[in-house]
């Protein structure tokens, strides 16, 4: 109905020779082309490729009600405006660089206000690909950032920079306040990661601590996740996720119950600790995992499963 001309619904409908960005990711300090993050299970929430031109005739939509073209509506106003009010409250700590008072998630869309404005926003991310819709419907103005990259900052100086220069606001230089940032964040993350491959390194000079390998190999599960095989392979200890098969990596003694993991696909950015339960015989009956670094992204929930021993 919007008349798109070159979206498609699934990365497997793109056809070969298709004129489409490929993903970028950080990997051990490099930017690096990865694979596409795509799975068909996850398209009803990631699975749409599109530009510029499609989603700009979207956004005209959302901006006139449900509304497009010529007296075309696909939506009544009375739904357009439920779609955007707040079902979940959001505390906002300060007011920010926008005098925010009010945040919160309505039906698919995160709402505050900017300056005095509504605002409607919602980002979106796959590895080496982040996205950014913005909305201040009172001005009319829909601001897309699109990047083959996974970095907010790009998306956020981009919009951010829009938005100034429609409510007001002399150059805040947005770029410079989030490399700042970036590298601060990335400071204290690395001093993190690097206190523990110390760590590593010492065990492996120092075996006292760490347990049997017969002890800690063998299968577990999580309800929601599936299986996870630790085996002996590789040249060591080795982590295996059935259903994740990208969640592979050599495993490395840390302290007591606790290793580390090392995912082989260096671009995650998201090595964990995992850490075993013991019974009266030191035999190991689950684990947990949490993420090392504090810029791990927040999808990968590892603190959420609860693998217990089933073989």
């Amino acid at each position: 109905p919007l008349g798109f001309t070159t979206s498609k619904a699934s990365y497997n409908r793109v056809g070969a020779g298709a004129n489409m960005i490929e993903p970028h990711a950080p990997a051990d300090g490099k930017v690096v082309q990865i694979p596409h993050d795509w799975n068909p299970t996850v398209n009803a929430a990631g699975g749409i490729l599109s530009n510029i031109n499609d989603l700009s005739k979207w956004l005209i939509m959302q901006l006139n009600d449900g509304e497009y073209g010529s007296g075309k509506r696909l939506f009544s106003k009375k739904n357009h405006d439920e779609m955007w009010q707040m079902q979940t409250i959001i505390p906002v700590r300060n007011p920010g660089p926008y005098n925010t008072h009010f945040s919160g998630y309505a039906l698919g869309w995160g709402v505050s206000d900017v300056k005095g404005y509504k605002q409607v926003t919602h980002t979106g991310g796959l590895a080496g690909t982040v996205t950014q819709i913005t909305l201040l419907p009172e001005l009319k103005l829909g601001i897309i950032v699109l990047t083959n990259q996974q970095q907010g900052a790009a998306f956020s100086t981009i919009t951010n920079t829009i938005k100034d220069s429609y409510l007001g606001y002399g150059n805040r230089n947005w770029l410079a306040q989030y490399k700042t940032r970036y590298i601060a964040a990335n400071k204290e993350a690395d001093s993190i990661k690097n206190a523990v491959d110390a760590d590593v390194a010492a065990q492996l000079k120092n075996n006292k601590t760490k347990l049997a390998d017969s002890l800690i190999t063998g299968t577990y599960k999580d309800q929601w996740f599936g299986n996870v095989e630790i085996s002996k392979a590789n040249g060591g200890l080795w982590f295996a996720a059935t259903r994740s098969p990208k969640l592979n990596g050599k495993m490395f003694a840390y302290k007591a119950n606790t290793y580390i993991v090392k995912w082989t696909d260096r671009s995650l950015d998201a090595d964990a600790y995992v850490t075993f339960a013991l019974d009266k015989d030191g035999r190991s009956t689950g684990f947990s995992i949490e993420a090392i670094s504090p810029l791990t992204d927040f999808s990968f929930d590892f603190q959420d499963l609860d693998l217990k021993r089933i073989k």
